[in-house]
């Protein structure tokens, strides 16, 4: 189905003018199967001025494909060797690049994407493998490092924001806040709901307003008499600046942001009736009003069995809704602004383990591929190379420091700056001696 997008320079949530959808139609991202729907739009669209504002600050969309995709049958495939397994790889709009044909929208806006497929780790569980790629360190016990969601938080984030500065979909994140403390924590949204109600639980107070607000004024004194006697108390403030955020969240206007409903009935047609396309569009109107960084999870990518037909509706569904979400943010104007990363724990292993229906991949942490488009980035190229089999990277290893010194650079934060723990120990965002990928910007 073509895609249908407001004005893009529009900072309003409402559906587009006329005027608008001329101007797309005449760019040729409606095409021409748009006619029906189209006069129907155009007929009920009002006719708005768009408010330009200034420069974005940088934010992120992270697509976590929970389990380890397989690289070979999805970015980065090797036709005519016994690794290649059972789907084929067709061209994109960029010449040389190759992907596989269960993700023909993506395809078509190679253009946007910068394939790293060079990525070497070496962290093939499930667990650390996440926590690594989340944070940029090891686990190692007694330190807990904050996911990059809890640093763009930090970094980027307003203090006083109305919403949450980092938001989570689907299936939690290995890696949580960290030592950075609990308002640098993600919002979790296990199941997107069109409604915002149905999203946030308890968000009107059952008696009203005034009665909240007495409860919450005598809960917030009682606090910081406590507070005074017992200075640094963490989890006292941690506990205060959550209910403080949450006070400020149930009054505030951006709520609407999560409210699918208020999106025209033919961009959620576009993204689909699906968890994970109901999730891509809520990030896009999240980062819309400002939040600077949203998580969201799609699971079943374990693939050790079944790895070919498990990822048979999968990559289509990944094709369907990424391509969607990319070209929403490019004609509203915040592709540029807004850093999409598709990423898993780890690859898979080019060997294929078994024979027939039941053969698939083992975890592959040496030799594996990520992808990232928008942002201001150098896109349409693929950056690092693998041998003939996929078994070893041959050219410009990119280690999880080096990647997540080069997710931090791209959004504009100092991967450098060293934070202080609890414990008063000095770390960095990204630990010494990360290379960023240079070729990127």
């Amino acid at each position: 189905m073509p895609f249908l997008i407001r004005h893009p320079q529009s900072t309003s949530l409402d559906p587009f003018s006329r005027r608008d959808l001329l101007k797309l139609s005449a760019a040729g991202f409606l095409g021409g199967a748009a006619a029906p729907w189209f006069t129907t739009l155009a007929a009920h669209a009002a006719d708005s001025k768009a408010t330009v504002e200034p420069a974005k600050r940088k934010t992120c969309i992270m697509l976590w494909l929970a389990g380890g995709p397989s690289q070979l049958d999805t970015f980065d495939m090797k036709p005519g060797t016994r690794n290649a397994g059972e789907f084929k790889p067709i061209s994109t709009n960029v010449a040389g690049i190759q992907i596989c044909e269960l993700m023909p929208k993506l395809a078509k806006q190679a253009d946007k994407l910068a394939l790293l497929r060079s990525m070497s780790t070496g962290e093939a569980d499930h667990f650390r493998g996440s926590y690594f790629m989340q944070t940029g360190y090891r686990s190692i016990a007694g330190t807990s490092h904050p996911h990059l969601g809890s640093i763009a938080a930090a970094e980027l984030g307003q203090p006083d924001f109305e919403l949450p500065n980092f938001f989570w979909m689907g299936t939690p994140s290995a890696a949580g806040v960290g030592f950075l403390g609990a308002k640098h924590a993600p919002f979790k949204i296990n199941n997107v709901r069109d409604e915002a109600a149905q999203n946030i639980e308890d968000v009107r107070p059952s008696h009203g307003f005034p009665a909240f607000d007495r409860k919450a004024g005598i809960l917030d004194q009682l606090e910081a008499r406590f507070l005074e006697q017992y200075h640094g108390a963490k989890t006292l403030a941690d506990h205060r600046a959550t209910y403080h955020q949450a006070a400020r969240m149930m009054r505030s206007n951006k709520l609407s942001a999560l409210d699918l409903n208020k999106e025209p009935k033919i961009v959620r047609e576009t993204y689909g009736n699906t968890p994970f396309g109901k999730s891509c569009l809520l990030a896009r109107r999240l980062v819309e009003v400002g939040v600077p960084f949203v998580g969201v999870s799609l699971g079943d990518f374990d693939t050790h069995n079944d790895n070919w037909g498990r990822l048979k509706p999968l990559l289509p569904l990944v094709d369907h809704c990424m391509a969607a979400l990319l070209q929403d943010l490019e004609v509203r104007g915040l592709l540029d602004s807004t850093l999409v990363i598709c990423m898993g724990e780890f690859g898979r292993d080019p060997k294929i383990n078994g024979t027939g229906p039941k053969a698939g991949r083992e975890h592959y942490a040496r030799a594996w591929t990520t992808v990232l488009a928008g942002g201001g980035i150098k896109t349409g190229q693929v950056i690092g190379k693998t041998s003939k089999g996929g078994e070893e990277v041959t050219e410009r290893p990119i280690s999880a420091k080096d990647f997540m010194a080069t997710l931090c650079r791209i959004l504009g934060i100092d991967d450098t700056k060293k934070n202080i723990t609890p414990a008063g120990r000095p770390i960095r965002i990204v630990d010494a001696g990360a290379k960023p990928v240079a070729e990127l910007f």
